[in-house]
């Protein structure tokens, strides 16, 4: 460190994260209040670059080539530290913010809801960015603060079109955060996963009259179904695979129906079983086309590849965790959260704090540090980020920041109804001062970048980055034919 001894980092940032704090959390609502989906996120993104605009950042818009990105820096030279934000929604999780009961928000106009956060992620990160590059301007040091806004990262993997863009190739390390039910600076192996669409064309005619001269595509999509269903019998535990029905054929069930698509996410470990899970499924599908004489058509929607954490930037990360304690909760956030805990599906509140060795009489809102843990004996989280692909191509590091109750599922209603609560808005500017401390160590310690950059160059030395992108397909936002999820 250059400045005083007495004087770390978390002590340094915490004040100017304090006092710009009110700005960010308005941010956080503007964006819970419009909640867009995947690739349509232009509110939302230039919320956020009005935003950035204010402390003085310089503007590229549709980084990596993507409409709805960008980012925003802040200083000069290197090192190069990146943040990564996001800022997309969930179909069908529309809820009041507050309620502790099943409420769509029908003032919004959407079934939309941040079901996973991203409206916490998105103005933590920037708000953790604009401090850094406060604190860097007032220390007169050389570096570079860069944020980027990252849009469709729940099921398209927007990240992993920006790395194959090269948006990332001049970052030397980079941080973000997550919502959750509790802050956490372990990173959790998470698995990659490819998505795609399987279309189904059949020949339509009169289901009761002539029904020998239709092909029902219906019919090869549950027969994909079934056969993947058989499938899931002979997979890893570890594995995942989820559709969704996106065209059944129509509602008369008097005609064969021509057409029928399928949504499908298929997840393993690593990108290599990932890609041989996926042929699996595919070869799958061309049995169900066929057995029904239908034709079929693949339509690659995305992919992402595993998270590689850095034990290095984990380390210090969780040490500026330990100096700034516990998300400051107070008994309302306490009160609300055992009305919210109160609608949690059953056994969820309980499965987390045994997860994490908590106490039975636990608060809702965990307010502790827990222990970094053993990376030898580091958990498999059986979701999906593309945070993945970033972290295969510069050293990154994550923070889990506590913006929910314990046991909150992901991708809940329950998580809609508390992005906008005291408690959220106070976990998230907690996870930004960690972020930002982490990050001003990484523009002011050389020792701890080169460490990171080691630890990651040996890894990757061994075992290079696995792009899950075939070459040549463009993000589906900028496809001929594109259809808004």
């Amino acid at each position: 460190m250059t400045s005083a001894e007495t004087t770390t980092s978390v002590s340094a940032v915490k004040p100017i994260v304090d006092e710009l704090a009110p700005r960010f959390t308005r941010l956080s609502d503007e964006i819970w209040d419009h909640p867009e989906l995947r690739w349509e996120e232009h509110r939302s993104m230039q919320k956020q670059i009005e935003a950035a605009e204010e402390f003085g950042a310089r503007i590229t818009r549709e980084a990596g080539g993507v409409p709805t990105a960008f980012s925003a820096e802040w200083g000069s030279g290197a090192p190069v530290i990146g943040f990564l934000g996001e800022y997309d929604a969930l179909a069908s999780l529309s809820q009041e913010a507050g309620s502790a009961v099943r409420a769509p928000d029908t003032a919004s106009g959407t079934d939309a809801g941040h079901g996973c956060g991203h409206n916490l992620l998105g103005a933590g990160s920037l708000l953790a960015a604009v401090a850094t590059a406060r604190q860097l301007a007032e220390s007169g040091l050389p570096g570079t603060v860069r944020y980027y806004g990252c849009p469709a990262e729940e099921g398209a993997a927007g990240k992993t079109f920006m790395v194959a863009a090269g948006a990332f190739d001049d970052v030397d390390a980079a941080v973000t955060n997550h919502p959750g039910d509790s802050m956490s600076a372990d990173q959790w192996k998470s698995l990659a996963y490819t998505q795609a669409y399987f279309r189904f064309r059949g020949i339509p005619s009169h289901a009761g009259a002539a029904p020998q001269f239709g092909r029902s595509a219906l019919d090869a999509a549950e027969l994909m179904n079934v056969g993947v269903n058989f499938l899931r019998e002979h997979i890893d535990d570890s594995e995942r695979i989820h559709y969704a029905f996106t065209d059944a054929g129509g509602p008369s069930a008097n005609v064969v129906q021509p057409t029928a698509e399928l949504y499908y996410i298929v997840r393993s470990p690593t990108v290599a079983r990932m890609r041989a899970l996926y042929e699996r499924v595919v070869k799958v599908a061309q049995g169900a086309a066929l057995m029904t004489e239908t034709e079929l058509e693949i339509e690659f929607d995305g992919a992402c590849a595993e998270l590689l954490p850095n034990r290095t930037l984990e380390e210090r990360l969780y040490a500026n965790v330990v100096e700034l304690g516990g998300v400051p909760f107070d008994d309302a956030d306490q009160e609300y959260g055992r009305r919210i805990a109160e609608g949690l599906p059953e056994g969820a509140e309980r499965n987390a704090r045994r997860l994490r060795g908590l106490a039975p009489d636990t608060p809702p809102y965990f307010d502790g540090v827990f222990p970094l843990a053993d990376p030898n004996r580091r958990g498999q989280m059986t979701g999906s980020t593309d945070v993945g692909d970033v972290s295969w191509v510069t050293p990154t590091v994550q923070i889990m920041a506590g913006t929910a109750a314990l046991g909150t599922p992901p991708h809940s209603w329950q998580m809609v109804a508390q992005g906008k609560s005291p408690a959220a808005h106070k976990g998230m500017i907690h996870g930004a001062t960690a972020m930002a401390a982490t990050a001003f160590d990484l523009l002011t310690d050389p020792a701890l970048l080169h460490a990171a950059k080691s630890e990651f160059d040996a890894i990757i030395a061994e075992t290079p980055y696995d792009r899950p992108i075939p070459e040549g397909v463009i993000p589906p936002s900028l496809r001929p034919g594109y259809r808004p999820a």
